[in-house]
């Protein structure tokens, strides 16, 4: 006799999941943090170099370089970059949405090292005298634009003031950014595009605490100057090993391609189970869709960055729940054809097919755990998609699949109708 409570049982859990899945999803595809190769952006590799001799790069040095640059990345306002150390005191930066690369280049290399030097190069002051986050863009009575700074002790810039005024006629403070050994304002000063920012003449003793950087600056220059000094100066010297672009257009167009195949990759895979399993299939394909949600949910609480390999790897992960599902589900058919009944079929075959798929899921989490720890950049998103595909897959396509195909038997509705399982009674060996 068919057992109503299991039907039940059954048809409200599909329908409290599909109503969970159904307000789910649109909160959920919102929140997904798009990585460069879909969003489009900039991407830079850096090698962190000692900034003078004697410097030791260890951790703390790491760490200092990338505060550092996330302090610049915040000036660009990028939402969702990603910085990330990796071996051989290499830094690599990120940043989705990103148009214009030159800037994002020069904000996050310049060593943004400001120094104020006499006519023959000797250092009188630098940055480290200034307020820190004072900088500001301001106008002169030409409308044109020029810094302004604060200074921490008035005294210290009366006395070197009063040191410039004295070196008349070459009474010039020059202000540098990133002066490097060889550097010369005299060789500097002949030429049109020098790379001192400005060589002010001090005609007398000053004492205030507030300086004006002018100089033929554009608005933006002045901008992106004042961004610089706010943010301090690197504690390390950067050098650009490998850098890439994506255009906003492309990254789009290659998700929509993306996501396309795999929509076709899913439906022809639903419509294998379904074909070759029956009612063994179509659960599974319910335990697909399930996946696929509760994929998502995690990968946005863990607040990872989706990218092409990422979404490579849930299709991957796809596959996976399928053949876990295909594995438990052809144990179920052996046992039928033994001649078992459904409900001796049903927990034969998954006993004996739970070490297999624990087996094989295990190898891929030590795999993707490996691509993880040993990976840069794509491969370690496709190694964390990898990972959560793996255990999600577990839960859904093993104990979920189970639970829902479980409650039809346990109604003995499945009684007597092995072809639900894609068996014919003539495959059926004998009785039990």
């Amino acid at each position: 006799m068919v057992k109503k409570g299991p039907i039940f049982s059954f048809f409200a859990l599909i329908i409290v999941l599909g109503v969970i899945i159904g307000f789910a999803v649109n909160p959920i595809i919102h929140k997904v943090n798009l990585g460069l190769d879909l969003k489009g952006g900039f991407e830079v590799l850096y090698q962190v170099e000692p900034l003078k001799s004697g410097q030791k790069i260890d951790q703390a040095a790491m760490s200092n370089a990338v505060a550092a640059i996330n302090k610049r990345i915040n000036v660009l306002g990028v939402s969702e970059p990603n910085i990330s150390i990796e071996n051989g005191h290499r830094i690599r930066v990120q940043l989705p949405g990103v148009k214009n690369e030159k800037q994002a280049r020069q904000l996050l290399s310049t060593t943004a090292k400001l120094e104020f030097r006499d006519y023959k190069d000797r250092l009188m002051m630098d940055g480290t005298d200034l307020k820190p986050g004072k900088a500001k863009v301001a106008y002169d009575e030409m409308n044109k634009p020029m810094v302004t700074l604060q200074l921490k002790d008035p005294k210290k810039f009366a006395n070197v003031t009063k040191k410039i005024a004295g070196y008349y006629p070459n009474n010039v403070l020059v202000i540098w950014m990133d002066y490097s050994k060889g550097d010369s304002f005299a060789k500097e000063a002949k030429k049109t595009d020098h790379k001192f920012i400005s060589a002010p003449t001090v005609q007398q003793e000053l004492n205030t605490s507030d300086v004006e950087i002018s100089g033929s600056f554009t608005t933006k220059e002045a901008t992106t100057l004042k961004d610089l000094l706010n943010s301090g100066s690197l504690p390390v010297r950067l050098v650009e090993k490998y850098s890439t672009s994506v255009g906003a257009q492309f990254g789009q167009d290659s998700m929509k391609e993306t996501i396309y195949a795999g929509a076709l990759a899913v439906a022809a895979i639903m419509l294998f189970m379904i074909f070759f399993y029956r009612l063994g299939g179509l659960i599974a394909d319910i335990t697909l869709v399930i996946y696929v949600a509760a994929v998502m949910a995690v990968f946005v609480g863990l607040q990872a960055v989706l990218t092409l390999p990422g979404i490579a790897a849930m299709i991957l992960g796809v596959g996976m729940a399928v053949d876990a599902n295909i594995i438990t589900l052809e144990r179920i058919k052996d046992e039928l054809r033994s001649g078992k009944s459904v409900l001796s079929a049903f927990k034969a075959g998954n006993h004996r097919a739970l070490p297999t798929v624990v087996d094989a899921n295990m190898t891929t989490i030590i795999a993707a755990a490996v691509l993880f720890v040993l990976g840069v950049s794509a491969v370690k998103g496709f190694a964390v998609m990898l990972l959560i595909s793996n255990i999600v897959t577990f839960i859904t396509s093993v104990y979920g699949a189970r639970l829902l195909l479980g409650l039809l038997v346990h109604s003995r509705a499945l009684n007597d109708h092995p072809w639900l399982f894609g068996v014919r009674r003539s495959d059926i060996r004998g009785n039990e």
